[in-house]
């Protein structure tokens, strides 16, 4: 089974189990500890870990078995290990919390070009003029 095939797996499993905001984010041009993240989130730890259980029940009927799993007893943030493909599974608070999308993202062609090759942001362009300054004033 390919990571692709994985994921869609995971995905579907997840799906089934009414698991809200499911994302496959391909990292394999980012990160050479996976191909695949799939994350998604539950509204109690209750479905967090139904949720955790259908993809490893779907995954283990062809065949693959997670390398690792963490924080299935908790159930607020389960993540499944699956060499090619890390599953993570919140609670709503913790997946805005850590927001891994946003962290792994591609970041969009406007905001690429704003910045140097360095991460710094670029001074404004002379032929534009610059805004009007405001004065603070202090007590």
């Amino acid at each position: 089974m390919t990571p692709l095939q994985l994921s869609r797996l995971i995905a579907d499993a997840a799906a089934d189990k009414k698991a809200r905001g499911i994302v496959r984010l391909d990292i394999r041009q980012k990160s050479s500890i996976a191909d695949y993240f799939v994350i998604c989130e539950g509204d109690t730890d209750r479905q967090v870990r139904a949720i955790t259980d259908a993809i490893v029940e779907a995954a283990r009927a062809k065949g693959v078995r997670p390398l690792r799993t963490a924080g299935y007893q908790e159930g607020s943030w389960v993540v499944l290990d699956y060499a090619s493909v890390i599953v993570h599974v919140f609670l709503p608070g913790e997946r805005s919390y850590y927001d891994l999308e946003s962290l792994w993202k591609t970041p969009s062609k406007a905001r690429a070009s704003a910045t140097s090759r360095n991460g710094v942001k670029r001074p404004p362009s002379k032929d534009k003029p610059a805004g009007p300054r405001r004065r603070v004033r202090t007590a």
